[in-house]
């Protein structure tokens, strides 16, 4: 078993016990101190009261050093002496109380990793306040701070994962600031693993019904940025607060509006809120941002960014594994598998590109996984499935290899007779069923769909726009 070995002790080596604690391997402490020497061995760790930077009281192995006294010369005294003693061991030196120059700079030359408290807090501060040129974070509390009274954190209708984890994380950074927040959605959640990620992490959030506008001094929307598209408020409706990574049809109004489409996922943005903030996640928010940016990255492999990265690196230890591989690994519904099987049998192939009308559905996110699962078919870059309920014809895109922005190609198919939107490799759509449903008696209600919905998005294809290769236009906000 791995042993790591504690150098010196001070408040900062007694906080790298704390954190390393958990961790699995042997850790050994070597310190003069007196009272460090008995805290340590109050906490059961195994104390040798010697000099630290005395080579001959060290055990014969140690895969991780921990050099941690105040003292900036003995610290460096002691970084030498493990270097010499463990030649392939990581070394982590504390810099100690006013290290000179020189002292930094001989650490840096011994050590895998320099720690200086005093830094880090500042460029901390300088992060949360803006002084490092980046504003938001700032923006964005003296938003909240500016509500006449409590905000509802609005996600798109029938949210998935990361809209879900953006809406619980939203609150959590009002929380910050003392504003009572309410994280809420329309529709429902019929995913499979979207009930399992709320259920078992315990998640709570609100449905929009019952809720009264009129009780909240604020509106935020996560995910999706436009008030009345997509989500169940009124078209329209005043919002102070938009926090989204799809790119925008057109301008955005809010007190405070972050809209980055570089980013894979909205999670990616909350989670740097917070880490800017100096707050971390617990448990179960850390888990449902970790999983909301997995899933809209598809495991990192499709429109992802390096912040997506250092977000999913600075959640990683904080999360509930367990609990992370039960929600991936939920039963399938029969709904699911009717679905995907009716989009295999019904399946119109044009060249590379693959659509496919399901008919009637009772769970609007089968559409979604039937996408996916039809973009592994051999030879095909692009998939289109759509079905309807409750009198709005639902629909689903997704693109892989393509030359094409299935974004733009739905809008520019249904965006006139509904709603649509998306990225350039995934996108979704809804439009009324309208007078499609007064067909004839001699006419069935998928085939008029079908005839309707595949001959404007075949008609679209036909002049498909290509992915965008510079930088989303910026609109207004004012």
């Amino acid at each position: 078993m791995a042993r790591r070995l504690l150098l010196g002790c001070s408040a900062v080596g007694n906080t790298l016990v704390e954190r390393t604690r958990e961790e699995r391997g042997e850790l050994v402490a070597i310190t003069d101190d007196t009272g460090w020497a008995s805290t340590l061995r109050d906490r059961n760790v195994g104390t040798v009261e010697a000099d630290p930077t005395d080579p001959s009281a060290y055990p014969d192995h140690a895969a991780v050093v921990l050099v941690a006294s105040d003292d900036p010369a003995r610290n460096v005294d002691a970084a030498e002496a493990a270097r010499e003693r463990y030649p392939d061991a990581m070394i982590v030196a504390h810099v100690g109380t006013n290290p000179t120059a020189a002292q930094q700079a001989a650490l840096e030359a011994v050590a895998d990793r320099v720690v200086d408290p005093v830094e880090a807090l500042a460029a901390r501060v300088r992060e949360a306040t803006g002084a490092d040129g980046d504003e938001l974070p700032v923006r964005l509390l003296s938003t909240l701070r500016d509500l006449s009274g409590p905000l509802l954190v609005v996600a798109h209708d029938n949210p998935d994962p990361d809209a879900i984890a953006s809406a619980i994380g939203l609150a959590r950074v009002a929380d910050v600031v003392g504003v009572p927040a309410d994280p809420c959605y329309g529709g429902e959640i019929a995913h499979q693993e979207n009930r399992a990620l709320v259920n078992l992490l315990d998640l709570s959030l609100s449905t929009f019904d019952g809720i009264d506008l009129d009780d909240y001094g604020g509106i935020a929307l996560v995910d999706h940025s436009r008030a009345g598209i997509n989500d169940s408020l009124p078209e329209g409706h005043p919002v102070d607060v938009v926090v989204d990574h799809h790119p925008p049809r057109g301008p955005v109004d809010g007190e405070f509006v972050d809209i980055r489409p570089d980013a894979g996922a909205t999670s990616t943005l909350i989670e740097e809120y917070l880490s800017r903030l100096g707050v971390e996640p617990e448990r179960q928010l850390a888990t449902a941002l970790l999983y909301g940016i997995r899933i809209d990255t598809k495991d990192f492999t499709r429109s992802t960014s390096i912040p997506d990265f250092e977000a999913a690196a600075s959640l990683s230890p904080l999360v509930d594994e367990s609990t992370l591989e039960r929600v991936e690994s939920p039963s399938v519904s029969q709904e699911t598998l009717r679905v995907l099987a009716n989009a295999i049998e019904g399946r119109d192939v044009r060249g590379s590109t693959v659509a496919s009308c399901v008919g009637e559905i009772s769970d609007r996110d089968t559409l979604a996984q039937a996408s996916e699962r039809l973009l592994d078919m051999d030879g095909v870059t692009v998939t289109f499935v759509y079905g309807y309920k409750d009198g709005v014809i639902y629909a689903s895109a997704r693109s892989r290899g393509a030359d094409l922005d299935v974004g733009e190609l739905l809008r520019d198919a249904l965006d006139s007779v509904g709603s649509a939107g998306g990225h350039a490799t995934m996108a979704g759509a809804q439009v009324p069923l309208g007078i499609l449903e007064a067909v004839s008696e001699d006419e069935s209600l998928p085939d008029v769909v079908e005839e309707f919905v595949s001959g404007r998005f075949f008609e679209a294809l036909d002049d498909a726009p290509s992915q965008p290769v510079g930088p989303v236009p910026e609109f207004p906000n004012d």
